[in-house]
C-alpha cells in the first residue's frame, strides 16, 4: 500500500474499520514521519512509545464503535493529558504533569483515538508565529525558514508534514485559522462553548476554543463531531444536542446567501489576496449561492478592543504562576515577594510578560474604565454588527490573513506588525461565532492562501457544507517536498 500518512483521516478510519489495514500499521507510519521530523521542531513531547502499544492493544481486541477507532493522534501542548507532561510552551510549566485530562482530549479518546505526543505552541497561546515558545520557534514544512503561523504553529506544521492525521488547536484571536492558512491546511474555530475548555491551559478566557485542525472538510466535521459536546465542568459550555456534521455534509449550498464585507479590504493588502477573494465568490455563485455585499462598521475597533480584553484576560489568568503551588520556583530571593517576582521574571517569556503588563495597566484603578470597560462595549457592537447582518445572510467570504507565511524573525521585534497578522480572524472571537479557514490558492512563491468562512452562532455545519463544496471546486494541491529529511 502506498504511504498511509498521505490518507485523510476519514479514508484511514474507514480503513480500519473494513480491517484492510491494522492500527500498528497507521501508528508506525506516523512513528517514522515523526523521528525524520526533528528540524521542524513541531512536538514538545512525543509518546510514540504508548501510541505503538495502545495500537496493538486495539489489533488485538478491536473496538469499531468509536468515531476516531484506531487512529493516533498528536495535540497541542495547550491540552492538559493526564500523566504526559504539559507545558504551554512556557518555563513556566516546563516540568509539569497534569493527573487529569482536558474534556476535549477525553472525548477523542473515548472515540477510540490514542495520543501520538504533544504539538509545540506559543507560549500560553500568545502569539502569530510560534517564536515564543520556549521550546524554540515551529519551522512551516512549506518552505524552510518560514513560519507555520500561531498559536498553534506546531498543529498546523506537524499536520502539513504529515505527522499526525488530524489534530486539535486553540483559538483566541485567529490561532487555529492563521496557521491553517499559512499551511494549506484546514481550521475551524467553533462557536464559543461548543467545545469544553476544562482542562486547556488559560489565556484569555472569553474568547479561547478549542477546534480542529485538518487536511479535509470532511475530516474537520469528523474531528468536530469528535471533540465537541456539553461539558458541565465547564461553566461557559452550551448545553445542547450533540451534533452529527459528518453524517449531515453537503455540497448543495443553492440558494445560501453570502455576505462580502467592505471592510476586510484593508491598505496594502496584496492583489493575490484580492485575486483570491474575487476566485472564492465565483466557485460559490457557481455553486449556486448568492453574493452580498455587506458592513460591519465596527471591524476597525476589533484589533485594539481585543488587545485590550486579551491581556486583560491573561494577566488574571497567569496571576496563579507564582512558583508556589506548582510549576516553576526560582531559587533567588530571601523572601516570599522576591520569590514570586523571580519566578515570573525568569519563567515567564519576552511576549507573555508584555501582555501581563498591558493587561495590568487597563485594569489597574483609574484605567478600568477608560479601558478595559470601554473595550467590553465596543466588543458588544462589533457582535451587533454580526447579529444585524446575520438577519439576512447565511455566511460571510473574506481572507483567512492579510500575507502568506513571513520569514522566520522578519516580525520578532515588530508587535504591532505581528499583532495585524490576526486582522481578518479577531472579529470573530469576539463575537464568539464560528469560524473556518480553508486552503484555495498560492503566492508566486508557492506559499499557501487561506479563505475564511464566518458562520452564525451554531452555524458549523453551514459552515461545513460551503466549505466542502468550495473545496470540491479549488482543488488545491500542495507543494511540500519533505525538505527537512534530507
Amino acid at each position: 500500500m502506498s504511504d498511509l500518512t498521505n490518507s485523510s483521516l476519514t479514508e484511514l478510519v474507514d480503513l480500519i474499520k473494513k480491517k484492510e489495514i491494522k492500527s500498528e500499521e497507521v501508528t508506525n507510519a506516523y512513528i517514522d514521519n515523526v523521528k525524520k521530523s526533528k528540524k521542524l521542531n513541531s512536538f514538545i513531547t512525543e509518546t510514540l512509545d504508548l501510541a505503538l502499544s495502545k495500537a496493538k492493544n486495539f489489533d488485538q481486541k478491536p473496538n469499531f464503535n468509536g468515531l476516531l477507532s484506531g487512529v493516533p493522534l498528536a495535540v497541542k501542548d495547550l491540552f492538559c493529558t493526564r500523566g504526559i507532561k504539559t507545558t504551554a510552551g512556557s518555563k513556566m510549566l516546563e516540568n509539569f504533569i497534569p493527573n487529569y485530562e482536558s474534556t476535549v482530549t477525553n472525548n477523542l479518546w473515548s472515540e477510540g483515538a490514542f495520543l501520538l505526543g504533544k504539538l509545540n505552541c506559543d507560549e500560553y497561546a500568545m502569539g502569530s508565529s510560534n517564536e515564543t515558545s520556549f521550546f524554540g520557534n515551529v519551522i512551516n514544512p512549506i518552505k524552510e525558514n518560514t513560519v507555520p503561523g500561531g498559536s498553534s504553529g506546531g498543529s498546523a506544521s506537524a499536520l502539513a508534514a504529515n505527522l499526525t492525521p488530524a489534530t486539535i488547536g486553540t483559538d483566541t484571536g485567529g490561532s487555529i485559522r492563521q496557521p491553517a492558512s499559512f499551511t494549506g491546511t484546514v481550521g475551524l474555530k467553533p462557536t464559543y462553548g461548543l467545545c469544553s475548555r476544562w482542562g486547556i491551559v488559560a489565556f484569555a478566557s472569553s474568547l479561547d476554543q478549542a477546534g480542529p485542525m485538518t487536511k479535509t472538510v470532511s475530516d474537520c466535521a469528523l474531528m468536530l463531531e469528535a471533540m465537541s459536546g456539553f461539558d458541565p465542568k465547564d461553566s461557559t459550555s452550551i448545553d445542547k444536542k450533540k451534533e452529527h456534521y459528518s453524517k449531515k455534509l453537503s455540497k448543495n449550498i443553492k440558494g445560501l446567501k453570502i455576505g462580502i464585507p467592505k471592510e476586510y479590504r484593508v491598505d496594502g493588502m496584496p492583489n493575490v489576496i484580492e485575486e483570491l477573494w474575487e476566485k472564492g465568490k465565483k466557485v460559490l455563485k457557481e455553486e449556486g449561492a448568492e453574493i452580498i455585499d455587506i458592513s460591519l462598521p465596527h471591524t476597525e475597533y476589533a484589533l485594539p478592543v481585543y488587545y485590550i480584553v486579551a491581556p486583560a484576560e491573561a494577566s488574571s489568568n497567569l496571576a496563579r504562576y507564582d512558583g508556589v503551588k506548582y510549576g516553576y520556583r526560582s531559587s533567588k530571593g530571601s523572601n516570599l515577594i522576591e520569590m514570586y517576582e523571580n519566578t515570573r521574571s525568569e519563567g515567564f517569556g519576552d511576549e507573555v510578560k508584555r501582555r501581563i503588563l498591558i493587561g495590568t495597566y487597563v485594569l489597574s484603578s483609574g484605567y478600568y474604565d477608560a479601558y478595559y470597560l470601554k473595550a467590553q462595549k465596543v466588543r458588544q457592537l462589533i457582535k451587533n454588527d454580526f447579529d444585524k447582518v446575520f438577519v439576512k445572510v447565511d455566511a460571510i467570504l473574506t481572507p483567512s490573513t492579510p500575507s502568506t507565511a513571513f520569514k522566520i524573525g522578519e516580525k520578532k521585534n515588530d508587535p504591532i506588525s505581528m499583532y495585524l497578522n490576526d486582522i481578518f480572524t479577531v472579529p470573530t472571537n469576539l463575537a464568539g461565532i464560528p469560524a473556518m479557514s480553508i486552503p484555495a490558492g498560492h503566492d508566486e512563491n508557492n506559499l499557501p492562501l487561506g479563505l475564511q468562512l464566518i458562520g452564525k452562532p451554531l452555524g458549523e455545519q453551514t459552515l461545513l457544507n460551503l466549505a466542502l463544496s468550495m473545496e470540491s471546486k479549488i482543488n488545491i494541491k500542495q507543494y511540500i517536498t519533505k525538505w527537512w529529511e534530507k
